[in-house]
C-alpha cells in the first residue's frame, strides 16, 4: 500500500483547509485510513480516521465538530474548518493494513503505512 497526500498550507485562524490522501497498491488490505498530526515538541496524535469495513469515523476530541473525514473511492479527505493556531502541525496520512489473508481483521497482523507529511500552519 502506498499513500500520497496533498493539500495543507498557510491559513488564518478561523479559516479552512482540505487535505487529501490517495491510496494505491494492495488497497484491499486497508482496515482503516485517516490522518495523524505532529506539532513541534509533541507526540504524533490521531486526528481522524475511517474504518474501511464499517465506515465509522473516529475523531480526536479537539477536532470534533470542526473537522470532517470522508471517502471517495481510494481517496480519504479531511475538511478542516474553524482552524485554530493549535491545529498547526505536520499532518500525516496513515493506513492500518492487514498482512494476513486468513485473519484479515486480527489486529495481531496489522501494520502501519505512512504517507509523506504535509504542513498545516494556522496564523492567529
Amino acid at each position: 500500500v502506498q499513500l500520497q497526500a496533498s493539500g495543507g498550507g498557510l491559513v488564518q485562524a478561523g479559516g479552512s483547509l482540505r487535505l487529501s490522501c490517495a491510496s494505491s497498491g494492495s488497497i484491499f488490505k486497508i482496515r482503516a485510513m485517516g490522518w495523524y498530526r505532529q506539532a513541534p515538541g509533541k507526540e504524533r496524535e490521531l486526528v481522524a480516521e475511517l474504518n474501511s469495513k464499517t465506515g465509522a469515523a473516529n475523531y480526536a476530541d479537539s477536532v470534533k465538530g470542526r473537522f470532517t473525514i470522508s471517502r471517495d473511492g481510494n481517496t480519504r479527505s479531511l475538511q478542516m474548518n474553524s482552524l485554530k493556531s493549535e491545529d498547526s502541525a505536520v499532518y500525516y496520512c496513515h493506513a492500518t493494513v492487514s498482512n494476513s489473508e486468513w485473519y484479515p481483521d486480527d489486529p495481531r497482523y496489522f501494520d502501519d503505512v505512512w504517507g509523506q507529511g504535509t504542513q498545516v500552519t494556522v496564523s492567529s
